[in-house]
């Protein structure tokens, strides 16, 4: 039987989450209990020094290991590698830079060595790879957990298009920790043209082809826009008792409701064809357009109008966030004073978008007194 993709037209991009299938299969039984105890600790120092020496001899068994085995003995070192030959009929293609590889690894120190040591693998036989570690893709706190899985929704939808344009897309669900294969299970159907998973004691594939499944909630998203938008920038403090939204769309984290990982796919979904409709009002209550500041965004195409929403939203969550000790501020969006009051009333800008017919938002403050300041979105505009 002819295994998946190995004739595809397009290359290979292959996703491999990385558990720590590597060194339980090259340790003892005894070390294996230390894998385990450990796997969650974030960086080496955080185990007692003499269990440290141990994990680090497993770590250079396994790598030395790696290093002199063949195909079938790396199948059998690593269920990662397992996975990605059974994808290649067990063998190394004639031009295997034409694929590219991705290891999702735990932001934890024996994630990421077997991470490094499945890279090195890899490297060995010419494949082009990038290691991704996740922060807080653990069990050992739930919150820290969902919100690493929302981030990678969130990365996925930025990246993803463009790997899909260049390759046919796979999931290689064979290896990583189970609580991460479930997500990337259902991620699939979304982001990959197929996963594959390999059952730990076999060598046969089982192949879940693309379903045509779509993620939307129109409904939903309209009657309930502004709170979306509040919930993605981290600004809601309301009764979630008064909203009509699913609860399997939200979480509360020390009594902040956010977006769960599947608000942040129904939300990341559907939010380009959304904002390409119209200028939305600002999504918090301390910025507000001005009485120009609509006129000035007359005739743009769909694509800014929805460029010009994302930075509006942006923009209140550098202001809500302005007095943190990290205020959110990155280059994309730029907001500064500017200099020698070229265009009264506004006193600041910030970037609406920085590709060829770059545009600026100009703005200016407003004290309401007892403390409180608002921005005022004056107009949109070339540079100065």
């Amino acid at each position: 039987m002819t295994m998946t993709g190995i004739n595809s037209v397009k290359p290979l991009f292959i996703l491999s989450p990385c558990g720590t299938s590597l060194l339980t299969n090259t340790a003892g039984h005894k070390e294996r209990g230390l894998i385990f105890t450990h796997s969650n600790a974030s960086v080496r120092d955080e185990i007692p020094s003499a269990e440290q020496k141990i994990l680090e001899s497993i770590i250079a068994g396994a790598e030395e290991e790696l290093k002199t085995a063949n195909l079938e003995q790396a199948s059998g070192l690593s269920a990662e590698i397992n996975g990605i030959l059974a994808i290649y009929n067990r063998r190394i293609p004639q031009n295997p830079s034409r694929n590219f590889h991705l290891l999702l690894c735990t932001d934890t120190w024996l994630g990421k060595e077997t991470g490094r040591l499945v890279e090195q693998w890899l490297n060995r036989y010419k494949f082009p790879v990038r290691v991704k570690s996740q922060k807080d893709l653990q069990t050992r706190d739930i919150t820290a957990f969902q919100i690493a899985l929302a981030d990678i929704v969130t990365w996925f939808e930025k990246e993803m298009p463009s790997w899909r344009e260049q390759y046919r897309v796979i999931f290689n669900l064979t290896g990583g920790f189970k609580s991460v294969q479930g997500f990337l299970q259902t991620l699939s159907m979304f982001y990959a043209d197929e996963a594959v998973y390999i059952f730990e004691t076999g060598n046969s594939l089982m192949r879940i082809p693309r379903l045509p499944v779509e993620m939307s909630a129109p409904d939903v998203l309209s009657r309930h826009m502004n709170f979306f938008r509040q919930l993605h920038i981290g600004a809601v403090n309301e009764n979630k008792a008064s909203w009509d939204i699913p609860e399997s769309l939200l979480m509360s984290i020390d009594g902040q409701w956010c977006l769960s990982p599947w608000g942040e796919l129904v939300w990341e979904r559907n939010k380009a064809q959304i904002y390409s409709e119209k200028v939305y009002p600002p999504p918090c209550s301390s910025v507000k357009p001005g009485a120009n500041f609509l006129k000035s965004t007359e005739s743009l195409s769909p694509d800014r109008i929805r460029q010009l929403n994302e930075k509006i939203d942006d923009l209140c969550r550098f202001w809500v966030s302005r007095n943190t000790k990290n205020p959110f501020n990155p280059a994309s969006l730029d907001f500064k004073e500017l200099k020698g009051n070229p265009c009264p009333p506004s006193t600041h800008e910030c970037d609406a978008w920085a590709d060829q017919g770059a545009r600026r938002i100009f703005i200016h403050i407003e004290d309401k007194g007892n403390g409180r300041k608002i921005l005022v979105l004056d107009r949109l505009g070339k540079h100065l």
